[in-house]
């Protein structure tokens, strides 16, 4: 795997992300591919806040991975810094290659990088296979998340 490259995600790579994040059964239903409109106006607010990363997974010039890190500054834990992954993807294609692996160790890495003490993320009661690739990194199912929709 070693032609992979992990960058920033550009407006130019915002069509493969969308992608990505629609090929699912849950992403299908909240996601539209067809207008890019507000995904290109996030991708200029995450751009302008220092705390937030969307990044692609890169081979040769095709996007195959995403997620987004957050370095969260707080109060609790004696003022720890935390993270918060969210939106990984992994191409269909590449699916059980080990990018999402590499993707993760790349958050955790980056998460060091800014001092965080916590990693954390969230994972939809469906997703079995997800939360067995979490633990299997290390991650424990240690709090029930909870939701508001507005």
């Amino acid at each position: 795997m070693g032609d992979l490259h992990i960058r920033p995600a550009r407006a130019d790579d915002i069509p493969a992300v969308v992608a990505m994040l629609a090929d699912d059964p849950l992403g299908a239903e909240r996601e539209s591919p067809d207008d890019l409109t507000p995904y290109l106006a996030a991708l200029e607010r995450l751009a302008a806040d220092p705390n937030q990363h969307l990044v692609v997974a890169v081979r040769e010039t095709r996007v195959v991975g995403t997620l987004q890190l957050t370095v969260v500054p707080g109060l609790s834990r004696r003022g720890a810094t935390r993270s918060i992954i969210e939106g990984v993807r992994v191409h269909a294609d590449e699916r059980g290659s080990g990018l999402g692996t590499r993707l993760i160790e790349w958050a955790i890495e980056e998460s060091r990088q800014h001092h965080c003490q916590l990693v954390q993320l969230t994972s939809d009661n469906t997703r079995t296979d997800a939360h067995r690739f979490y633990e299997r990194l290390g991650f424990t199912a240690s709090h029930v998340g909870f939701k508001l929709a507005l």
